[in-house]
């Protein structure tokens, strides 16, 4: 059976629970206490990327490149011509020896690192491999959480028929631990901060689907109320923390919530 750590184990009155989300039989499973949500429909995929601006730069020196990526941007070149547009391609205008170091989804937005080196990007994506770096969001979601705090241990792998979603497999899934606190809870969505323990491809938006609480405009893994109520998938990198790839200076960036 699965279960989620930190959610209410009683659920006397689903029912009244389900409406008070906003969502239907159709949508929504209730497992351990917990609502999982059903496979979402495929929803066409359009991409429209943010128009070009100055390159938001939160720092550089001869090594790395720290930016606060926009939401709407692929970080690295898509599988098609039209979606060549990416953070990698405008970086490398005005940095050329940029590479990636590790990726956001592209409705995702916030701090992100670059390398600016071969030797720069192996030392901080060695901090990635090892667990060594430190990560924050700030996510809404959909409905009044509770509890203030929990975890989510449930582990995820590539749901292949329906590429590129994700989806929660206890025998064969990747182990994908996610912490999480609220912060402040709104009359129909809840706005909390999530530390991903482990990097798996949407991690976080599938957990938050797992808790019952889908996070606000995430086209992939919302039903059709919680896509509504925003026009931007509601999840930002708030903070990233890793030793510098040279000086070994523990550094922390953070980029402003824009929702």
């Amino acid at each position: 059976m699965l279960a989620v750590e930190g959610a209410s184990q009683s659920l006397p009155r689903e029912d009244d629970r389900l409406a008070a989300l906003g969502f239907d039989g159709d949508h929504i499973l209730p497992v351990s206490g917990a609502l999982i949500i059903s496979p979402v429909p495929p929803r066409p995929f359009v991409y429209s990327p943010p128009e070009e601006g100055p390159l938001p730069v939160l720092f550089s020196d001869d090594h790395i490149l720290v930016l606060d990526k926009p939401s709407g941007l692929l970080t690295v070149p898509g599988n098609r011509p039209e979606r060549a547009d990416c953070l990698e391609k405008r970086a490398r205008v005005t940095f050329p020896t940029a590479r990636i170091i590790h990726r956001l989804d592209m409705d995702t937005s916030g701090v992100i690192v670059l390398g600016l080196t071969l030797e720069a990007q192996a030392r901080v994506s060695r901090q990635f491999e090892r667990r060594e770096t430190r990560k924050s969001y700030i996510a809404l979601v959909w409905g009044q959480v509770s509890g203030t705090e929990g975890r989510v241990d449930q582990p995820l792998m590539t749901d292949w028929p329906n590429r590129p979603k994700q989806h929660i497999d206890p025998v064969h899934g990747r182990q994908a631990i996610t912490d999480w606190t609220v912060l402040e809870a709104g009359a129909r969505s809840t706005r909390m901060r999530l530390t991903p323990l482990t990097g798996r491809s949407h991690q976080l938006r599938v957990h938050m689907a797992y808790l019952g609480h889908p996070i606000l405009g995430d086209n992939l893994y919302a039903p059709e109320a919680a896509l509504a109520a925003s026009d931007r998938l509601c999840l930002h990198a708030h903070s990233l923390e890793f030793a510098h790839p040279v000086t070994h200076e523990q550094m922390c960036f953070e980029s402003p919530v824009p929702f």
